[in-house]
């Protein structure tokens, strides 16, 4: 009996440890997965990374703190929000929001929220893509032309299926360019304006793969492509909205994975805009290059998917289409501080302006040539620390050879 016990106490002990071991992984697993997200995941609320801090030529440091509540303080609403200071302009900006779950099988949530911060002229957002972090974002550096927007929006989001994710929002906006700008219409030239929007969006992930859990579904497989289209609507008269003009946004992803460590991406992303559009809201094409007079003056990080040679404030268009190819060999050899890996990229762009001569005080190209780069990455050397070369070539090809060349760092970490 004495033997029999002291079994069953080892056994009871070995569950309990591998119970607690089980615990543990999953902790851990959960924290990698949020701070992957940008998140740091505290017990009611979960800091977010994106805010902490930043740089760009209009604010120079720009820091602060944001997050949203967390599922331990309820699953059926959350509160979001941040606030940051920009010490070159000298001024702080901020959002507030919530949202309140309608239906927990779809994932419905309906959100509102209020904000007043700056946003990339001619940049497109899409409603779907929520999470993008990345650690460090090479292309906010040197972005020069941004303008000031407080916006009041109300949006929808509901998952048909867990692979067909949908956002609908309609919003106000106040709209003031801190760049040397008028916008000229028929009805006059204006300096700032407001704008009343509508957007849906769809993201489509025909082939992810999920599995049910308890209380809904996780994904067990991330898989191509990935296809998201967004329309736009905005209204001249309801709510003092100046201008109407449509837009409609489409990009795609595909990876073709040879093996473990090889394998290839394509991205392609089109937009076109209709209407009376002004400059902040038309197309740049992911420029991520600085007007300086030498190659290594110009040496900075390059972007993940940006046009490494074309210059910021180049070109911007009314509608466009890019085009990006990359194939990642596999590494060289793996050591505990460095991983090198080639990656072959070639990139091409084009697009057009029905009437570049309605938006004054600024100088830009159009895109109707085509514009092509291609080059090479060599990432990963040391801490995750690479180089990238990349050349412009075709009818864009600049004068001075030098001009045409971009040598940068690459940045790249995985989790």
């Amino acid at each position: 009996m004495f033997s029999i016990a002291i079994g069953r106490t080892q056994v009871l002990e070995s569950d309990m440890s591998r119970a607690q071991d089980s615990l543990k992984a999953k902790r851990k697993a959960d924290f990698i997965h949020n701070f992957g997200n940008g998140y740091i995941p505290l017990k009611y609320f979960n800091l977010d990374l994106r805010y902490l801090i930043k740089f760009n030529q209009y604010e120079g440091i720009r820091t602060g703190l944001g997050g949203t509540t967390s599922d331990k303080l309820s699953e059926k609403f959350r509160i979001n929000g941040y606030t940051v200071y920009g010490f070159k302009d000298s001024k702080y900006k901020y959002s507030i929001g919530a949202g309140f779950r309608i239906n927990e099988t779809h994932n419905t949530w309906l959100n509102a929220a209020y904000t007043d911060d700056l946003q990339e002229a001619a940049s497109t957002k899409y409603l779907t893509d929520k999470r993008i972090f990345q650690f460090f974002e090479p292309r906010l550096l040197n972005i020069s032309l941004f303008y000031h927007h407080v916006t009041k929006s109300i949006s929808l989001q509901h998952d048909y299926t867990p692979r067909l994710n949908t956002e609908t929002q309609f919003y106000t906006t106040n709209i003031d360019p801190k760049f040397d700008y008028t916008f000229v219409t028929d009805e006059g030239a204006f300096t700032s304006y407001d704008l009343t929007v509508a957007k849906i969006a769809l993201l489509w992930s025909p082939f992810d793969i999920y599995k049910p859990i308890e209380g809904g579904v996780k994904k067990t497989h991330n898989a191509f492509p990935k296809l998201t289209l967004q329309y736009t609507q905005s209204f001249n008269g309801p709510l003092d909205g100046q201008f109407n003009f449509q837009k409609l946004d489409f990009k795609a992803s595909y990876h073709f994975i040879h093996n473990k460590e090889s394998h290839t991406e394509l991205d392609f992303a089109s937009g076109v805009a209709i209407g009376d559009a002004p400059l902040t809201h038309l197309y740049h094409a992911y420029p991520n290059n600085i007007t300086k007079a030498t190659i290594m003056q110009r040496f900075s990080v390059a972007g993940l998917n940006s046009f490494e040679t074309m210059y910021f404030n180049e070109f911007f268009s009314d509608m466009f289409s890019i085009l990006q190819f990359k194939h990642f060999f596999k590494p060289f050899y793996h050591s505990t501080f460095s991983r090198p890996q080639l990656v072959l990229l070639s990139r091409f762009a084009i697009g057009d302006m029905q009437h570049p001569e309605r938006h004054e005080g600024i100088t830009f190209n159009t895109l109707d040539k085509g514009y092509l780069e291609s080059g090479f990455e060599l990432n990963q050397l040391i801490f995750g620390f690479g180089l990238s070369l990349t050349y412009r070539y075709g009818a864009y090809h600049l004068p001075e050879i030098e001009d045409n060349i971009a040598l940068k760092f690459t940045f790249n970490v995985t989790l």
